[in-house]
C-alpha cells in the first residue's frame, strides 16, 4: 500500500529548528516540501499528525495540536537511543470525518504489519477508535488502556465522537477487544451505570486518588496493552491548560511523564495516541510542551525494551507457585531476573489458550504475588479468569 498518498508534508517554516545536531528535529527523518516520504525501511517508531477535530467535544481548535506540539519536540535533546524514528507528517483530513478514520487505520495497519510503532498525535480522542480498526483489519484482540477522566462511552445512538468512541468499539462485531482498562477516571465526571458496566465486563478502572496513591501499580495495566491513549485533560488544568475541558484536578505532569515512560519500555505495545491538545487555550505552549516531553519519554522507554516475556523466556525468569484456598490451582508467577518485573499465568483450557495466546499470561506487580501469599486471590487475576472461563 502506498501510505503516502495519506500525507500532507510538515511545514518546518513554522518551526524554530534547534541547529544543535544532536537534537531530535535532527534526528527524525521528517517528511516535508524539499523531500520525498521517507523510507520505512529499517524504521522502529513513526510519527503521525492527525489534524482532525470534528468528532470533539467543546474542544474545537485542536486540530492544531500536531504542529504546536512538534515545535516543541523538535527542539529537546535525544537520549542514549539507537531508535530509528520518522515523521511521516499529517494525515490529509478526508471530505467526511469516516475518510480520515480510514486513512489513520490503513497507514496504522500498514505500519503494524511491518513491526513499526505508530505514535499518533491529534487532534480530537475519537481517532481511538481509527487505532482500533486498523488491529480489527488484522483479527488482533487487543488490550486498550486509556488515561483519561471519564470513560467516554457515551450514549447508544450517538455518532461517535471524543466522548463516545469507546462504546462503538465495545459494540463492533465481530468484536476484537479483550479489555479496556482506565487510569485516572474522576467519579463526579463519570455515570454510576457506567462504572457498572465495566464491572460487568469485568474491565479495569482507577480511580484518579488511587492511581496517584501508588503509580508503581498502574504499570502493569500499561505493560498489558496494545495500545495506549492519552487524553490531555486527564492532566489537571495548572499543568496543561491547553484544553477546553480542562479540568483542576488530575495527573502532575510528572506523572504522565512517567506513564508514558512505561508505554515505551512495554514489550507488548505496539501504538500510542496523544490526544486534545488545543493551543487556541495553551498559555505560552505550556500543554504542547508537556506532551513534546511525554513522547520523549515514551522513545527513551521504547529505547531500552528489555524484550521479555515469560512464555518466550522461561530461563530469565523466576517462577513462584503459590496455593491460594480460594482457588482450586496453585497461581504461577514469574519474576524478571533482570528488569524485576512480573507477572502471572491463568490456568485455562488449551483451546482458550491458543486463542488467547497473548492474554492469559498478565502482567501484574509484587503486590498481587503478596497478595496471593496472604491466602487472596489477588483481583487482577480474577479480573481476567472471569474473562477466560
Amino acid at each position: 500500500m502506498e501510505i503516502s498518498l495519506y500525507f500532507d508534508p510538515v511545514n518546518t517554516t513554522d518551526f524554530t529548528a534547534s541547529e544543535n545536531k544532536k537534537s531530535l528535529g535532527n534526528l527524525i527523518d521528517i517528511y516535508t516540501e524539499a523531500d520525498t516520504f521517507p523510507s520505512l525501511e529499517g524504521v522502529q517508531l513513526a510519527i503521525i499528525g492527525v489534524t482532525e477535530d470534528r468528532g470533539a467535544v467543546n474542544n474545537e481548535g485542536c486540530s492544531n495540536g500536531p504542529d504546536e506540539i512538534r515545535q516543541y519536540l523538535y527542539r529537546l535533546f535525544t537520549g542514549a537511543w539507537k531508535c530509528k524514528i520518522v515523521d511521516l507528517g499529517n494525515i490529509k483530513n478526508g471530505h467526511t470525518v469516516s475518510d480520515t478514520y480510514f486513512a489513520l487505520s490503513s497507514t496504522m495497519e500498514e505500519l503494524l504489519r511491518k513491526e513499526i510503532v505508530p505514535i499518533v498525535i491529534g487532534g480530537s480522542q475519537d481517532l481511538s477508535y481509527a487505532m482500533y480498526k486498523a488491529y480489527e483489519a488484522m483479527a488482533q484482540i487487543i488490550n486498550i488502556t486509556s488515561i483519561d477522566n471519564a470513560f467516554d462511552l457515551g450514549e447508544y445512538e450517538e455518532a461517535i465522537s471524543a466522548h463516545s468512541y469507546l462504546s462503538k468499539i465495545i459494540l463492533t462485531r465481530p468484536n476484537f477487544l479483550f479489555n479496556y482498562a482506565n487510569i485516572g477516571y474522576q467519579t463526579y465526571f463519570v455515570d454510576q451505570e457506567a462504572i457498572g458496566l465495566m464491572r460487568k465486563l469485568f474491565f479495569d478502572t482507577v480511580r484518579l486518588g488511587l492511581a496517584q496513591t501508588a503509580l508503581e501499580e498502574v504499570e502493569p495495566l500499561i505493560r498489558n496493552a496494545d495500545t495506549v491513549l492519552f487524553d490531555i485533560s486527564a492532566v489537571r488544568m495548572s499543568d496543561a491548560p491547553g484544553n477546553m475541558n480542562a479540568s483542576p484536578n488530575g495527573f502532575y505532569g510528572e506523572e504522565v511523564c512517567q506513564m508514558a515512560r512505561y508505554a515505551g519500555f512495554s514489550d507488548k505495545l505496539s501504538s500510542v495516541g496523544f490526544f486534545e491538545v488545543n493551543p487556541l487555550c495553551d498559555r505560552f505552549g505550556q500543554t504542547a510542551h508537556l506532551v513534546a516531553q511525554m513522547i520523549w519519554y515514551f522513545i527513551d522507554g521504547f529505547a531500552f525494551r528489555s524484550n521479555e516475556f515469560p512464555a518466550k523466556d522461561a530461563d530469565g525468569f523466576f517462577k513462584y507457585h503459590v496455593t491460594v484456598k480460594e482457588h482450586e490451582e496453585p497461581i504461577v508467577f514469574f519474576k524478571s531476573k533482570r528488569t524485576d518485573r512480573w507477572w502471572m499465568e491463568i490456568n485455562c483450557k488449551l483451546n482458550i489458550r491458543e486463542k488467547y495466546a497473548r492474554h492469559y499470561i498478565v502482567p501484574c506487580s509484587f503486590a498481587d504475588y503478596q497478595t496471593a501469599c496472604s491466602d487472596e486471590v489477588p483481583d487482577r487475576f480474577w479480573q481476567v479468569f472471569q474473562k477466560l472461563m
